[in-house]
């Protein structure tokens, strides 16, 4: 089951299919693959309640804007003895006291900078009108694709407002639905979210997982299906785990990290290292849990276990990083006569990181993968494993010449569901798992489909297509009918938004080093080309992460209200076209990726979409790093930044939580080769006042949450008080330069409604503050 939320794709990242890029699971039953305001009405100049200096005030119409002066930023100690040594370089680091989270002077230091950003961010112009009306749009039903379970179905459900959508259950598709858990009764204020969950293979039994603050440790918990009965099996310490049960129903697969020393609460920064398989019996306490896979000379590695359709094997998926590689290994459950009292004899059947390998059915010993073996941009091959030798695999499914295989999925006993990417939009088709051969072609327009539910045993599939301008439709298909042709199941609508009015355009252009680069641009229809018009330009452009069309109401009200336009390039870095493209994008040729969103921004001056003055560039966690990076470079050429959860120090990133697993990605200072180009970039090392006295940096406004124990909060502390002391002091900058931490909040996912409204508004209020843009009713 493969589902996003409005709540997803509005909050840090900016998109649906990001999710940000946490380290995914292949491995898991449940899938999850997708894998991201306020007016003041004053006719005088006024004494502003933040600064102590006068600012002027610029009325237009009924919008008031502040010129602000100045600022007085907050004074952060530097501490310039603190200097590390890479390979002969010495680099000091002044603000390294900003890496201890529970530190008195850190703690200062937060409240010092939300006491300036918050109140200039409650006094902007429109953010009011834009809360208000974002709110309002928010407030229609969100629905996920139905699953079956065992004998019942069950989705997702979103009534509006609510900060979790509530997982309901039916007897039959058709049946009256009930509420089976609703996340919202787990905390007064919504920030206890679901992470994870998984049935039984015969639907009785339910393990889901609890986030508190949107920290990526994770609470496993139990319910019987049957009176949605809470049982009191309790798992701690986990965090990245797969969970797939064992047919026999008593037990799950479950992945934990050993005790911290001091908390797991999502606020610490210690690394997490030595990962290990268990398997938990349903009725016992943690401590009796059976230690199944462990590698103690390997302390990175990630094993994820997953059991085969038939419930004979389970299959282990191994990952160091966040390459799309894995090693593999499996263990016949009959050699152990399906018994599990310890360590597994796993068979090691690829013992290497060169490809990764994905289970995705078998019949008997005849296993399907989807793979990148000599395949960038993915097939799908068998292996049996009475005659594993390399030699003897096959070709199910070739490598397409043009398309991306994103998944794949089994289905009626025989059949595939194929989901490629032909040019950043989703194409779906039905194939024979025999043969591999194309049954049907499933109808889509331009977009996404970022919902799915059929396994094997199930004979009908639900799909759920999203776009830009449309915010869900839910299909359904009886693959046991002569008919293939799918029916609209459910449509999403959002009250007063008519899509007919806006447009979506792919262009593509020429980067510095003249790679061709797609991008969406969706806009008001017959606007003028007249260079006047607001952008918004979102990116992210990293580990393997493809960007594609999904539906966003705050940037619905971007468009309506503020004669915005939306341009996403898919920059390399991401999967759009495979590895190839990825790995155009990591490591000593990051800064490719740089150049294609600068060379975006060019495109939409050049073509008269926008000018430099009013364009912001966005983007989380990676996006956020891509943010950094370019108004170091090019401060010149945007209004406006806004960096969300970002990874600043390109240094240092691989001591905390889980940064090592980036190094695939983006290599790491402790090689001289690496740490050579990524001095060159890393945002925290490349602040420097503008030498021509009349560019300076854009507006900035940074954001990150006090429980992000993906990317810790200490990048973007350590960044603004560098930025404030670098370019803030200097005369020539009067753009502001602003981070706003948030509490009780995480990385991204899991966030709460209320406070996405809450931070989106917060976001586009200083983005039509700095861009002086005005607010229409239409």
């Amino acid at each position: 089951y493969m589902t996003t939320s409005d709540a997803s794709h509005d909050c840090a990242p900016g998109n649906a299919n990001i999710l940000l890029h946490s380290l995914i699971s292949y491995f898991s039953s449940m899938y999850f693959r997708v894998k991201r305001l306020l007016p003041i009405l004053c006719t005088v100049t006024t004494r502003c309640a933040i600064f102590p200096q006068v600012c002027s005030v610029q009325q237009q119409k009924n919008t008031v804007y502040y010129t602000m002066p100045v600022v007085k930023y907050p004074d952060a100690r530097r501490d310039e003895s603190f200097i590390d040594d890479y390979h002969g370089t010495k680099v000091p680091d002044p603000y390294a006291w900003l890496e201890d989270p529970d530190g008195d002077e850190t703690k200062a230091f937060v409240e010092a900078q939300n006491k300036i950003t918050l109140p200039y961010l409650e006094k902007c112009a429109v953010r009011k009108q834009f809360h208000d009306r974002l709110k309002e749009m928010w407030d229609y039903p969100k629905y996920g694709c139905p699953f079956k379970r065992g004998s019942r179905y069950f989705y997702y459900y979103n009534t509006g407002l609510q900060n979790q959508s509530v997982l309901y259950v039916q007897d039959s598709i058709d049946a009256e639905a009930k509420v089976f858990l609703d996340p919202n009764k787990f905390s007064d204020d919504g920030t206890v979210s679901l992470r994870g969950s998984a049935f039984s293979e015969d639907g009785e039994f339910f393990a889901y997982g609890l986030s508190k603050s949107g920290s990526d440790w994770v609470t496993i918990k139990f319910m019987k299906v049957a009176g949605a009965e809470q049982l009191p099996d309790t798992l701690e310490y986990v965090k990245f785990s797969c969970m797939s049960w064992t047919h026999d129903h008593k037990g799950m697969f479950y992945n934990r990290f050993p005790k911290p020393e001091t908390k797991a609460d999502g606020t610490e920064t210690t690394a997490n290292l030595h990962q290990k398989l268990y398997y938990h019996v349903l009725g016992t306490d943690q401590s009796e849990d059976v230690l199944c896979g462990e590698f103690p000379d390997h302390p990175k590695w990630m094993p994820g276990a997953e059991v085969s359709d038939d419930g004979r094997y389970v299959i282990l998926g191994i990952r160091e990083g966040c390459d799309p590689v894995n090693r593999l290994y499996y263990c016949d459950l009959r050699t152990v006569d399906y018994k599990i009292t310890g360590i597994f004899p796993w068979v090691k059947l690829v013992d290497n990181f060169d490809a990764e390998y994905e289970y995705i059915a078998n019949e008997g010993t005849v296993f399907t993968f989807k793979t990148n073996l000599n395949a960038p941009r993915y097939k799908l091959i068998n292996i049996d494993f009475s005659n594993p030798e390399m030699s003897q695999w096959t070709d199910l499914v070739p490598e397409s010449e043009t398309d991306v295989l994103e998944w794949a999925a089994c289905v009626n006993d025989n059949k595939l569901v194929l989901c490629y990417l032909h040019d950043v939009k989703t194409e779906l088709y039905l194939h024979e798992l025999k043969t591999g051969a194309r049954v049907t072609t499933f109808p889509l327009d331009i977009g996404s489909v970022v919902g799915y539910s059929g396994r094997k045993q199930d004979s009908e599939i639900f799909y759920q297509f999203m776009s830009f301008l449309t915010p869900g439709v839910i299909y359904h298909c009886d693959l046991t009918k002569d008919n293939l042709e799918p029916t609209v199941f459910r449509q999403i609508k959002v009250k007063d938004f008519d899509p007919s009015g806006f447009q979506t355009v792919q262009v593509f252009y020429s980067s510095k080093d003249g790679t061709k680069v797609p991008m969406f641009i969706v806009h008001k229809k017959d606007i003028p080309m007249d260079g006047s018009h607001p952008v918004l330009l979102y990116g992210y452009g990293g580990f393997n992460i493809s960007i594609t069309p999904a539906f966003s109401v705050s940037r619905i009200v971007f468009m309506l209200h503020l004669g915005g336009i939306l341009a996403v390039p898919n920059i390399r870095g991401g999967g759009e076209y495979g590895e190839v493209w990825h790995k155009a994008g990591t490591k000593e040729k990051k800064q490719n990726v740089f150049d294609d969103f600068q060379c975006a921004a060019e495109y939409l001056i050049q073509n008269k979409y926008s000018s430099a003055a009013k364009i912001t560039i966005n983007g989380g966690s990676n996006g956020g790093l891509l943010v950094g990076a370019c108004v170091n470079q090019r401060p010149d050429l945007f209004g406006c930044a806004v960096s969300q959860v970002p990874v600043m120090d390109m240094l240092k990133f691989h001591k905390f939580t889980i940064g090592h697993a980036w190094t695939t990605d983006f290599g790491c200072a402790d090689e001289k080769v690496d740490f050579d180009y990524l001095f060159k970039y890393s945002p925290l090392h490349n602040i420097k006042k503008p030498s021509d006295s009349v560019v300076q940096y854009p507006s900035i406004l940074l954001l990150t949450g006090d429980h992000d124990d993906r990317v810790v909060p200490l990048h973007s502390l350590k960044f603004i008080a560098q930025l404030q002391h670098t370019v803030g002091s200097s005369s020539q900058q009067t753009n502001p330069l602003f981070i706003r931490v948030d509490t009780k909040s995480g990385h991204g996912f899991g966030k709460p409604t209320a406070k996405i409204i809450e931070e989106t508004s917060d976001i586009y209020a200083f983005i039509a503050e700095n861009l002086k843009l005005e607010w229409r009713d239409k």
